[in-house]
């Protein structure tokens, strides 16, 4: 591990770490133990009393609304845009077109250019191309109904049917995807010498990520300054991304995403509507506001990709595996980088000396494919959990022994070892609960309940783990108003998207700064606060979070300087500071501590020289305490308060960086759990309800249970989704979305939820970050689609290969 202090006169201290080998953690040596504990969110109360602001909630004076056009043809271009369409409209104020800057489409995660731009060529159904600004939202949207457009519709060329393009399927680019091609060993050679073999072809349908608050955003320019209020994932990204929509310098834009309704991807980068509204409040000299409808957020954000995933296994008779071939085709617009990286986890999942990834994209007039929850794996595991429980049927052996047979003692892609694998305990802590052994029949169709079928499945889950860059600011204050007196300011431009980022973050300050949690003002989503990476890839809570645990860290280590202790013997507690435990200086610090003697030797002879000839010159700084002052001895404590206000400014401010190091690439860092599911099956019908699932899963420590188990709640009724129902549907004939709106894009209601269980498997990985967590919110997607799929051949012998499992895909197959 490498970490560095930065104290240089005038400058703001900061401490930085790379995470190059296992780190202790400070939380093991706080007085107070908040991190872990299940903390109500500290947000709740603004946002049930709806006084938590959303993009669309901000107002400015003078404000009005402006509603995307969207085109109405797949493939062409527009030849006219008849503004005139709409002058006689009361109400309606201008529709404003930009050819060259408008987006054509939203913005891949991580990003720091703008998506592709221009609103002349039309790559797909619904792709913005005017925005018809108004005094009032109803006048702007008839404008935009009303306004006519001519095109040179060439939608008879458009590529609208997958499995028809399948033919025209190309190469992926590797270099901007999240996963590579990889081939080990002879896959094709191993598959045909194995003594029992499967290869099986699984089709999953391009999905909606169907957020609770629509896209929206709020644009207004001060002189050169553009402020925007936007729902977005990743505020410093999309920073970037709109200063270079709009060739303007990044200082020149201010993004503002202090509460967010959800994403589940579709806001990782910045969406049609952003740009438009910036555009029409440039021209208009107003603030505008854009929202965009349920149709428009399906229709011109993002999907997840439909994929074609080929799974084959090889294995001897007693079910060890020597092959795993997985290979998937997705599908993206024209000209577009991502693809669905579907066999991420195939990589280390299970053991076998013969394995290929492979991927490739077919071009498609549809809407862009991007991140959804959990890419990769969501789909990707599905396919591979069918495949790996029809495995077991085959060789007569429970699906949880195969699985066991084939744990991989390190990663079998790239030979280097796990941080920590708790994959078995999962197995074994998910099973037990939910009573494997006494409801699992090995015999499909054994079980009928009155007219109901019943059956058990079961699938594995993993979801790789990354740290990603990230900066913090952590200030302690006064503030007469709190009761110990001081408060901490805690600057990050870190997003909450509804997973509780407000309150896991003000759990991990209050811990390392000895705080209740009400005396920590956590400021988050803006743009002019320190960058992290944002929320996105399981990686948000670990990596911002690291920053800030840093900041905190640091602001102990100025303390203790202040009050004669050190680092290792401060402690702090219920706004006190103490000391605990005796100081053990290693050589570095030794070697340290003597440079720094030598150069307060001298800073007091430049001094001493300087107040001689008339001059006075202070070298050491205005905000030094004499530390002689405290004596910790007999157990002695100080208000943190009265040491703040003995600073010149009263504030002690810090600044904490993270970034990752070796240890992402010296070892396998994921999360792993195991999902259980009970369904019943009509006899008649082939309608499935799932009575039951339970879940265990492993993501390193957990700082905060209840928001850790609401996030697998999530997950798990995400899985219920991708098995049962989710589907988006482009018409075949003109590429439009039939499914546009959550009436008829059917996602899971109360009514198809059963009980749900989840257990957080304890764990604590010192290779992650200094926090010791993993993202956990992606990680219960992955395998529950297969758990559930797995369960309904168990209950009617019944094995679907094309997703959803609807009834009219089973009601022809039921046994009698």
């Amino acid at each position: 591990m490498a970490a560095f202090d930065t104290d240089i006169l005038g400058s703001e201290p900061t401490k930085r770490m790379m995470m190059n080998g296992p780190v202790d953690t400070l939380f093991d040596k706080t007085s107070s133990k908040l991190v872990g504990k299940p903390v109500t969110r500290v947000d709740g109360s603004l946002k049930v009393s709806g006084q938590a602001p959303y993009s669309a909630e901000f107002y400015k004076d003078n404000r009005v609304y402006g509603v995307l056009a969207g085109a109405t043809i797949s493939n062409g271009k527009v030849t006219n845009i008849d503004t005139e369409s709409v002058a006689d409209i009361p109400g309606v104020i201008k529709v404003v077109t930009d050819a060259k800057h408008f987006l054509r489409n939203s913005q891949q995660g991580g990003k720091m250019k703008a998506p592709t731009q221009g609103a002349i060529d039309i790559a797909y159904h619904g792709q913005p191309i005017a925005i018809v600004v108004g005094e009032t939202f109803e006048a702007a949207t008839e404008g935009a109904k009303a306004l006519v457009v001519s095109y040179e519709d060439e939608t008879d060329e458009a590529a609208l049917d997958f499995k028809q393009e399948l033919k025209n399927a190309h190469e992926v680019n590797e270099k901007e995807g999240s996963d590579k091609n990889s081939e080990h060993g002879d896959p094709e050679k191993g598959l045909q010498q194995s003594a029992v073999t499967l290869d099986r072809v699984y089709t999953t349908p391009s999905q909606s990520n169907s957020p609770m608050e629509p896209h929206s955003s709020l644009a207004y320019w001060e002189g050169d300054k553009l402020t925007i209020y936007t729902s977005n994932q990743m505020v410093a990204f999309s920073q970037k991304q709109i200063a270079d929509a709009l060739e303007i310098d990044n200082d020149n834009v201010n993004v503002i995403s202090r509460y967010v309704g959800g994403g589940f991807g579709s806001k990782l980068g910045i969406s049609p509507e952003s740009i438009a509204a910036a555009i029409a409040a440039k021209e208009l000299d107003r603030p505008v506001l854009v929202m965009m409808t349920r149709p428009q957020v399906m229709e011109s954000t993002v999907r997840r990709s439909n994929t074609r995933q080929r799974i084959a296994l090889g294995c001897d008779e007693n079910g060890v595996l020597n092959t795993i071939i997985h290979d998937t085709i997705s599908s993206n617009l024209p000209n577009e980088s991502f693809f669905e990286p579907a066999g991420l986890s195939t990589h280390y999942l299970y053991r076998g000396e013969n394995r290929r990834v492979n991927y490739e994209q077919v071009d498609m007039n549809w809407t862009l494919s991007g991140s959804m929850r959990a890419p990769g794996e969501a789909v990707g595991q599905i396919a591979l959990e069918c495949a790996m429980d029809e495995l077991a049927c085959q060789l007569g052996m429970d699906p949880i022994e195969l699985r066991r047979r084939n744990e991989p003692e390190e990663d079998p892609s790239q030979q280097i070892p796990f941080s920590t694998r708790q994959l078995l305990a999962c197995l074994e802590q998910g099973s037990k609960a939910f009573g494997w052994e006494e409801k699992h029949s090995s015999e499909p169709a054994s079980y009928l309940e009155g007219d109901w079928w019943i059956g058990t499945g079961m699938a594995v889950a993993s979801r790789g783990n990354q740290l990603m860059p990230s900066e913090a600011r952590a200030t302690l204050q006064l503030d007469p108003s709190k009761t110990l007196g001081v408060k901490a300011v805690i600057e990050s431009d870190m997003t909450d998207i509804g997973t509780g980022s407000y309150t896991v973050f003000s759990q991990v300050a209050a811990d390392l700064l000895g705080l209740p949690i009400d005396h920590i003002d956590m400021q988050l989503g803006d743009s002019r606060f320190p960058s992290s990476p944002g929320s996105g890839g399981s990686f948000g809570a670990a990596s911002a979070g690291s920053s800030i645990y840093l900041a905190c860290a640091e602001l102990r280590e100025q303390i203790a300087k202040r009050v004669g202790l050190h680092a290792d013997t401060i402690q702090l507690g219920e706004g006190q500071v103490s000391k605990t435990g005796e100081h053990q200086a290693g050589v570095a610090e030794r070697a340290v501590e003597a440079g720094k003697k030598a150069l307060d030797a001298l800073v007091d002879k430049v001094e001493d020289a300087t107040e001689k000839v008339g001059l006075s010159v202070s070298m050491k700084g205005s905000n030094n305490i004499d530390p002689e002052q405290y004596d910790f001895s007999d157990s002695a404590t100080y208000p943190l308060a009265d040491i703040i206000s003995q600073l010149e400014d009263k504030k002690l401010s810090a600044k904490g960086q993270i970034a990752p190091g070796k240890n992402g690439k010296s070892h396998r860092q994921a999360c792993y759990g195991a999902n259980f599911a009970e369904v019943a099956v009509h006899r008649v019908t082939g309608e499935v309800r799932v009575k039951n699932m339970t879940g265990a899963f492993t993501a390193g420590r957990i700082l905060n249970h209840n928001l850790a188990t609401s996030q697998c709640y999530g997950g798990m009724v995400f899985g219920i989704g991708a098995a049962l129902m989710e589907e988006v549907i482009h018409d075949k004939r003109d590429g439009r979305l039939c499914n546009h709106d959550l009436a008829e894009y059917h996602l899971p209601v109360n009514a198809d939820v059963p009980q749900l269980e989840v257990i957080l498997v304890e764990e604590d990985d010192p290779y992650t970050n200094p926090m010791h967590i993993k993202g956990i919110g992606e990680t219960a997607i992955s395998g529950a689609a297969a758990a559930i799929a797995n369960a309904i051949y168990n209950a009617v012998g019944v094995r679907i290969y094309d997703f959803p499992i609807t009834l009219d895909k089973l009601i022809d197959q039921l046994p009698d």
